[in-house]
């Protein structure tokens, strides 16, 4: 009996679960809160400083701030079917919602966190810019050398990506546990 109670008290039981997952949902809600405050913050910015089409040099040749108003996706495509794009954002974020009760990552959390944001930023212009309601018209402002003009929550969205490529391939899962590929379990084996 005294040996049982000196290993308990030298391998304590893990603590609950509970606080990781509420400081990692925190932190999911903290950066999709920010993405989508950065993104509308610089739009008014954009929309109330600057005239549709000016193009202002922030560091050239490298970046200027060039507004436009998008009516389609990527590199204007898709400029007559707005809506679908409304559609599939509103889609975007509703399954991220679903699958954030898996998180087990704080990277998942910062991915995840930053592809809501995004994808709400540019849903907010297509529900509420001009011209009429998911059909409106997305704020792009940030301009490179020979790319697309983008805004904050595209940056965001991208950002989110490329850490779930990250993540992805290696081999963490949304819950936080590692996969190993087979053939280094069957090395490991032998």
């Amino acid at each position: 009996m005294t040996d049982d109670l000196a290993a308990d008290a030298a391998h304590p039981a893990p603590s609950s679960p509970r606080p990781r997952k509420r400081l990692l949902l925190l932190l999911f809600a903290g950066f999709a809160a920010f993405a989508y405050a950065f993104d509308q913050l610089t739009k008014i910015w954009v929309t109330s400083t600057m005239v549709e089409g000016e193009r202002i040099p922030v560091l050239p040749p490298l970046l200027h701030w060039y507004f436009i108003r998008n009516s389609g996706a990527a590199f204007s495509i898709g400029e007559n079917v707005t809506w679908v794009f409304s559609i599939i954002m509103a889609g975007v974020s509703i399954a991220i919602l679903f699958q954030v009760r898996k998180l087990g990552s704080a990277w998942w959390a910062l991915a995840l966190g930053l592809l809501l944001g995004g994808a709400l930023g540019n849903l907010t212009d297509r529900l509420f810019r001009e011209p009429s309601f998911a059909m409106g018209h997305v704020v792009d402002f940030i301009q490179l050398p020979n790319f697309a003009i983008f805004n904050i929550a595209d940056s965001a969205v991208v950002s989110a990506v490329s850490i779930i490529c990250i993540l992805t391939l290696r081999g963490i899962s949304l819950d936080g546990s590692r996969h190993v590929a087979a053939s280094k379990e069957k090395a490991d084996d032998a």
